[in-house]
């Protein structure tokens, strides 16, 4: 069939098709724009009010000692949150705490030293310590070892251990004649022999001796 339209139907027709277009265009943009328009504004830095979430210690078990490097914060409570160094004595300073004992305590312990003293001055303190630099609790391998150098405990040590974490032996290392450097309370050092050559065989248990904090294994 063919379909002739006069002169005067043509233009109708066509302002009736963009019209079509038109609404067609619309109705499939509305909900989208409906969705974007019910979508909350999470953007806004002043939305949230709630205490963020504890973040855990950088090792709980692990023991605080004379110059580990902490930080302590107490959220929202910037004048109180400090990054502190342990001194010889084992103590800290902070704002308003004054000295408190750090030296012992695992970063768990400390923060709840910490809220139960700052309760007498900020109601529900919520506080973190993080052990940044830990300083008091290493041991030393040198000598005759594949990655001599200072190591940190994260748990017990023994000279099998420490030799382990450094490499193992190197070709010509005497593992006859290995040793424990450890320093007395006088300022003495103290030299503890170990045959590593036959507690590896497992005949000299009591040789593999477990270590201090500033304990050197030598192997020559």
């Amino acid at each position: 069939m063919n379909i002739r339209f006069s002169q005067c139907q043509l233009p109708c027709v066509l302002i009736l098709g963009s019209f079509l277009a038109l609404g067609t265009t619309a109705s499939a943009q509305s909900p989208v724009q409906a969705l974007a328009g019910d979508i909350p504004d999470t953007t806004s830095p002043n939305r949230s009010t709630s205490a963020p979430t504890s973040v855990p210690p950088s090792d709980s078990k692990y023991v605080i000692g004379a110059d580990d490097e902490l930080a302590v914060e107490v959220w929202q409570e910037k004048e109180l949150s400090h990054v502190v160094l342990v001194r010889p004595d084992g103590k800290i300073s902070l704002p308003l705490l004054g000295e408190l004992q750090a030296s012992g305590q695992t970063p768990l312990q400390m923060q709840e030293t910490i809220t139960q003293h700052l309760k007498e001055y900020v109601g529900q303190p919520q506080v973190t310590v993080i052990v940044q630099q830990t300083k008091s609790q290493r041991f030393n391998v040198v000598g005759e070892v594949v990655k001599p150098g200072s190591y940190v405990f994260g748990h017990p040590v023994t000279v099998l251990d420490a030799i382990a974490l450094a490499g193992g032996l190197r070709d010509f290392a005497k593992s006859k004649k290995v040793y424990v450097l450890r320093a007395m309370a006088d300022g003495s050092q103290h030299k503890l022999p170990v045959n590593y050559h036959d507690v590896v065989k497992g005949k000299k248990p009591a040789d593999n001796i477990v270590l201090q904090a500033h304990d050197t294994v030598v192997v020559p």
